[in-house]
């Protein structure tokens, strides 16, 4: 649910290549979608610090094959800024967390409109943690996405639950990573933190899951837990190579059809309504995200 940039140092533009970005974003919401899906046939039996455990332990035992056939050593997961990771980690920890509560609390497609508003809070909380300035067109665009996100949870209308608000704290625990990752990519690659990522939310998960009780998932969950540890990786992957092939501006909008797929598939396989005020809302925090990117985009442009 993070994207991330390979590689420490700056490089040179690769040259613009859309048909293969959306390539790689339709493997990115294949990715989510099936993530959704087995998160919660998983939390059939597991609650979410157990799914986060085996999710992250499977994870980890991939990224160690990965390491392992592409170096031959545990060279790449040196750091010397493990200060950073760990606290980057909880906050990826938390919002995953909240993500899979959320999962079984509200349709997936208000799930999914509410997380989107990651970016909005990224704007708000960027200039106390890197120093970025709020200008008031940024302003102008955290409010209309949080216009977005009152049509989405439609308070007063319908009965907003512990889901709404597990939407809302999951986006905010993935705009916290993305801003520790962006400061985290000045200095180490994408299967660094992907193996921090990994080892220390085993570590979480576990620890979390003895102290709520711990119990051993069946038989039968074994390949719903390996969908979500795969789709884990396979999602983060994705996206980062989405973003060599393509800008952010481009792909954004890529993005923003995992919406409606995940509606239908809340729709075909939970029976959930496709409310159109979530589409709405959906929609204008989506302008608003592209709006910001856009901004950013002409002040790189413009130094």
């Amino acid at each position: 649910m993070t994207t991330v940039q390979d590689g420490p140092h700056p490089r040179p533009e690769p040259q613009q290549q859309p048909l293969k970005a959306a390539l790689w974003m339709c493997g990115a919401i294949l990715s989510f979608v099936l993530m959704a899906v087995s998160g919660r046939a998983v939390q059939a039996e597991l609650n979410t610090f157990e799914l986060m455990f085996w999710r992250s332990l499977l994870g980890f035992a991939i990224i160690l094959l990965v390491i392992r056939v592409g170096s031959g050593n545990l060279s790449l997961a040196r750091t010397q800024h493990w200060k950073l990771h760990l606290v980057r980690n909880v906050f990826h920890f938390f919002g995953q967390n909240m993500w899979f509560y959320g999962l079984m609390m509200i349709p997936l497609s208000q799930l999914i409109a509410l997380e989107f508003t990651s970016p909005i809070w990224v704007v708000l909380l960027a200039p106390l943690l890197l120093g970025e300035r709020l200008t008031g067109l940024k302003l102008m665009v955290t409010v209309a996405g949080f216009i977005g996100v009152l049509i989405v949870a439609q308070p007063g209308v319908q009965p907003l639950n512990a889901g709404h608000a597990a939407g809302v704290l999951c986006a905010m625990g993935f705009a916290m990573n993305l801003i520790f990752t962006r400061k985290i990519m000045q200095f180490d690659r994408v299967l660094t933190v992907l193996f921090w990522m990994t080892l220390s939310q085993t570590v979480m998960g576990l620890v979390l899951a003895i102290g709520a009780g711990f119990t051993w998932p069946s038989l039968a969950l074994s390949p719903w837990l390996v969908v979500i540890a795969v789709t884990g990786l396979s999602a983060h992957f994705s996206l980062t190579s989405a973003l060599r092939h393509a800008p952010a501006t481009l792909v954004a909008p890529m993005e923003f059809a995992r919406l409606p797929i995940i509606a239908l598939v809340g729709f075909a396989l939970y029976a959930e309504p496709l409310d159109p005020f979530v589409f709405l809302g959906a929609a204008i925090i989506f302008s608003a995200n592209f709006a910001n990117l856009i901004l950013g985009s002409r002040r790189r442009a413009a130094a």
